[in-house]
């Protein structure tokens, strides 16, 4: 249901810090209610947004009656069951089996339903139990009237971050034909793989353009702080010592290489376990691995600068998670911790993705599915 100057009007479900919100604002989209459990991810979106219309509560306790009328619906929930670093219980878990409670939401709404819903989870939703959650997914948004589209969108087409996110979006009305089934930069081959094995359910395939030109500019070189050489947080003595001894042959010759030419450069480095031995590899290509919620292990990249004469590594900030996402520069997270901004972007959704897919394919589908009669 448009507002008066006939702007889009949306819900944003497992809000998280905003990012969705700020991507469907790009796009000319106001963002009317939303939802999440954390008040540490709720403080950051307070910084950076009106939460006059945020509900702040678990998911479970929302009824459909409670939501406004809106034109599209977003639910970005949680990957925690269906990641390949999770426990892969699928739908059938605790956190990621949320979805189901966002359709029941719908379900409530009614004839005040939207018209267009998008949802967000990691590309292994498609492989989650042999594919059975993703059918099940969408037999549920089937049952509700959609009709389902699923695509795959990496955000290194737009940001220096490779993050490849599934989406489902879904239609009131059938818009197109149920597709070819055959693999391409946004459907993928396990997502072509999965459009044919599964006929029967109300799919689509949507006029969705690849996005053209792919990412401009120059890498990391754009998100990276430039930090003093005497600020605190390079790493020095022992601690720089032990980086650089766990290095492999190849990765310290990959380092080696780096300071050829003159030009400082950055690369991304990460921990892995190797033959039951904790090591950093460094990554050889210009861009950050997926950032994750910052939580030990091999979720916290860090941020290996080779100059002329210098070599330094640090941890990556919060402000580069921050530019990877794609968030607005201004985006404001002093109210919650290092960690606690860390874990905030690193669970969230790329800004810009989420801008190209509201311009390119919620916006139209809005407007090419009949009006339906809502009260507010």
């Amino acid at each position: 249901m448009a507002t008066a100057d006939g702007r889009l009007r949306a819900a944003e479900f497992f809000a998280g810090i905003g990012l969705v919100r700020s991507g469907l604002e790009q796009a000319g989209i106001d963002v009317v209610w939303a939802n999440d459990i954390e008040p540490v991810k709720r403080a950051v979106y307070a910084a950076n947004f009106d939460v006059s219309d945020y509900v702040l509560d678990d998911i479970r306790n929302v009824r459909g009656a409670a939501v406004p009328a809106v034109d599209i619906a977003t639910a970005s929930f949680p990957c925690v069951d269906l990641s390949l670093a999770g426990n892969r219980r699928g739908l059938k878990g605790e956190q990621s089996g949320l979805f189901f409670e966002f359709a029941r939401v719908l379900r409530e709404m009614g004839g005040r339903a939207p018209s267009v819903v998008m949802v967000e989870n990691v590309t292994s939703f498609v492989s989650s139990r042999r594919g059975r959650d993703l059918r099940a997914a969408i037999a549920e948004l089937n049952s509700l009237g959609y009709t389902c589209d699923v695509v795959a969108v990496d955000a290194r087409w737009f940001r220096p971050q490779s993050r490849p996110r599934l989406f489902i979006i879904g239609t009131h009305e059938r818009l197109a034909g149920p597709g070819s089934g055959k693999a391409s930069p946004l459907r993928p081959s396990p997502v072509a793989s999965f459009i044919r094995a599964h006929r029967d359910l109300a799919l689509q395939e949507l006029p969705v353009p690849v996005p053209v030109p792919l990412r401009a500019g120059g890498g990391l070189r754009d998100v990276v702080e430039r930090l003093d050489p005497g600020d605190e947080r390079w790493w020095r003595g022992d601690r720089m010592t032990r980086f650089l001894e766990s290095l492999s042959t190849s990765h310290r010759h990959r380092l080696d290489e780096l300071g050829l030419g003159g030009a400082t450069k950055w690369r991304t480095a990460y921990r892995r376990t190797r033959g039951g031995a904790a090591v950093w590899e460094i990554r050889s290509d210009d861009i950050a691995g997926c950032l994750r919620t910052a939580r030990g292990g091999s979720s916290r990249q860090a941020i290996v600068e080779v100059g002329p004469e210098d070599l330094r590594a640090r941890w990556m900030t919060p402000r580069e998670y921050a530019r990877l996402q794609g968030a607005p520069e201004e985006f404001d997270y002093s109210a919650v911790t290092e960690v606690q901004a860390l874990y905030g972007f690193g669970d969230a959704v790329c800004v810009p993705v989420v801008g190209w897919l509201a311009r390119q394919v919620l916006a139209p589908a809005v407007a090419a599915c009949a009006p339906r009669s809502k009260a507010a």
